[in-house]
Order: structure tokens, then C-alpha cells, then sequence
């Protein structure tokens, strides 16, 4: 019996709360999301055990907890790079990313966080100083681009140009935060022999950071003038100039003789890669008006009408009205 009763009050206390969780779920569904934070962070911060439930479910999903770093030197190594982001807390996975041909890397990287806390403290400071280089990280999930992507990019990265081989990222990056904070920037290294390129490239949190770097008249660093202007305005400077409207031609195949309308043309000398027989167009009427046509001087005649040449020869027919003999012809006809 005793049992019995246990079981019914407790199919009853199941009922109870069943119904109890209907009755909140009412409640809740109609909430905004921002009214959802607020009871959630409340509770959190009374009770651990919820606190506790929703580090639990929000670190779940890897997608919260994976950065994308990028901006590396090409000699960090994943150890560098652990070792980098360790300060935030424990790290699940980490690891530079690596050419699979030449294994040499590929300037990026990524860093897991055992927990979705620890990503967010991370985040918070996405530059970080590795290697003498700025790397910055973002989520993963945000693709390669990340905090970069934004519409004033433009506004904030400069491009830095006549650098001296002895000026290295550090020297670059000391010298421009004079003007405001530096979200990315580096000298630009040469992937096989890890000497500087001559240039590179600082990009500011700010607009204004970067127009005081760009009007500043004394731009000296490691004993050189160097050149300091928006990294946009430095693309397409070496290519070959385009002009609107102009189409650029490749070389055609150059034949002896010349191509007549309408036929095929035929060549002694075939070159490469033309088909052939090939069909010229006909030559087409100039969309342009031909010019006005001077008066003739004299009068235009008209056309003079000719009998038929049947009627002709009927006319000059010799025909004998007397008995023919040689005395009655008045001439010689061989013909008769």
C-alpha cells in the first residue's frame, strides 16, 4: 500500500509540474528577446547552478568558441600561437595553418576555447602582438574577412611605402600609434626568404586616427621619407592603364593576299589556330550619308528605242519583184 501512494503522489507531482512548465513556457513565449536577457542574467547571478546551465549550453556549439586569427608571421608556429591566446583560458584546439605543398604557413591560424567565456574575453582585444606582427581575430564563423569587413575600411587603412629593410613591425606599428589605436599592421615579409618587402600596411580603429597619420607634413622613420597614403588609392598602380571604352586586341594572324567578299580565302601560308575556309562578310553600306552630288553640265538623254534585229533583217531582205536573171539584178548577190 505504501508503495502505491508513493507512486500515485508521485504521478501526481509529475502532473503538477508538467502543467507548471505549460504555464511558463505561456508566459515566456510572448517576451521579447531583450526581457529574456535581463531575467536570465538576473537569475544567473542569484542562483550558480543556472549560471552553471547556460555556460553549459552556450559553450556547446564549437561554432562560439573558434577564432580565426590572421596576420601572422610566416615563422609562428601553432605552439607560438597557443601560447599567444593561453592567457584567456583553456584552449581546446590551436593551430597554424600550413601550405600542403611547400608546408610553409599560410598566415592564418585558428584557436578553440574549451569554453565560450574565454572567447569572449579574446575578443575583446582582437589585436595581439605575436611574432613582432599584429595578428587579428575574429569568429570563425564570420568568415575570413571578420571585423575588417566594415564599411570605413577604406578610411582606416594606409598603406606604407619606401621602407627601410631595417625597419621591422614593431618600429611600424610604435611609430603610427602616435596618432590613435592600431587595430592591424605589419611590414610586408617575403614568404621564402622572410626579408621585408619595402612597404605595409596599418589599419586604425578609426577614421580620424588615420587622416592624422596621412596629413602629418614630417613622415621620417629609420632614416628614410617614407610614403603614407589609404591603401585603396595604391591599387592598380602597376597594371596597364584602362581606358573607358577601349577594348583591348589580341594579335591576329597575319596571311599574304587579300580576301575577297563573298568567297573563301585561300592562303599558301596557314596560320596557327585559324580555321579556314573561312567566308568573308560582304562589305556593308556606310551608316554615314554620302555626300551631295555635284549637277552634270549636260543634259541627261533619254534611251533611244531599236527595233528587234528579226525586224531589221526582214527590212533589208533582198526580195525580186520580176523574173529573176542575171541581166534584171541591178548588183551582184554571191548569196543567191
Amino acid at each position: 500500500m505504501e508503495d502505491l501512494k508513493k507512486r500515485k503522489l508521485d504521478e501526481a507531482s509529475d502532473a503538477d509540474s508538467a502543467s507548471n512548465n505549460q504555464d511558463l513556457r505561456f508566459l515566456i513565449e510572448p517576451l521579447a528577446k531583450p526581457q529574456l536577457l535581463d531575467l536570465l542574467i538576473k537569475l544567473g547571478s542569484q542562483y550558480p547552478s543556472i549560471a552553471a546551465e547556460i555556460k553549459t549550453i552556450a559553450s556547446s556549439d564549437p561554432v562560439h568558441r573558434k577564432l580565426f586569427v590572421r596576420g601572422l608571421a610566416w615563422n609562428t608556429t601553432s605552439d607560438t600561437l597557443r601560447a599567444a591566446f593561453q592567457e584567456h583560458g583553456d584552449i581546446e584546439e590551436g593551430a597554424v595553418i600550413s601550405d600542403k605543398a611547400t608546408g610553409k604557413s599560410r598566415g592564418y591560424g585558428f584557436i578553440t576555447y574549451k569554453n565560450m567565456e574565454s572567447t569572449q574575453q579574446a575578443l575583446r582585444a582582437p589585436s595581439k602582438l605575436i611574432d613582432g606582427r599584429l595578428a587579428v581575430c575574429n569568429l570563425a564563423c564570420e568568415g575570413l574577412t571578420g571585423t575588417t569587413s566594415t564599411p570605413d575600411l577604406s578610411l582606416r587603412k594606409l598603406y606604407i611605402g619606401s621602407l627601410s629593410p631595417e625597419v621591422t613591425s614593431e618600429m611600424l606599428l610604435n611609430y603610427f600609434a602616435r596618432h590613435g589605436e592600431i587595430e592591424e599592421g605589419s611590414v610586408a615579409y617575403d614568404k621564402d626568404t622572410n626579408e621585408s618587402r619595402g612597404f605595409g600596411f596599418v589599419t586604425y580603429k578609426t577614421a580620424e586616427a588615420a587622416k592624422k597619420a596621412t596629413d602629418e607634413l614630417e613622415k621620417t622613420l629609420g632614416g628614410r621619407n617614407i610614403i603614407v597614403k589609404y591603401a585603396d588609392s595604391h591599387k592598380g598602380k602597376t597594371g596597364q592603364p584602362q581606358f573607358p571604352g577601349v577594348v583591348p586586341m589580341a594579335a591576329l594572324p597575319m596571311t599574304s593576299g587579300y580576301m575577297q567578299p563573298g568567297n573563301a580565302h585561300v592562303s599558301s601560308v596557314l596560320p596557327v589556330n585559324f580555321p579556314y575556309p573561312q567566308t568573308v562578310a560582304p562589305y556593308s553600306a556606310s551608316p554615314y550619308p554620302n555626300p551631295p552630288t555635284a549637277p552634270s553640265p549636260y543634259p541627261t538623254q533619254g534611251q533611244v528605242p531599236y527595233p528587234p534585229v528579226s525586224a531589221m533583217k526582214d527590212q533589208h531582205r533582198f526580195t525580186p519583184t520580176q523574173p529573176v536573171g542575171i541581166n534584171n539584178y541591178p548588183y551582184h548577190c554571191p548569196n543567191q
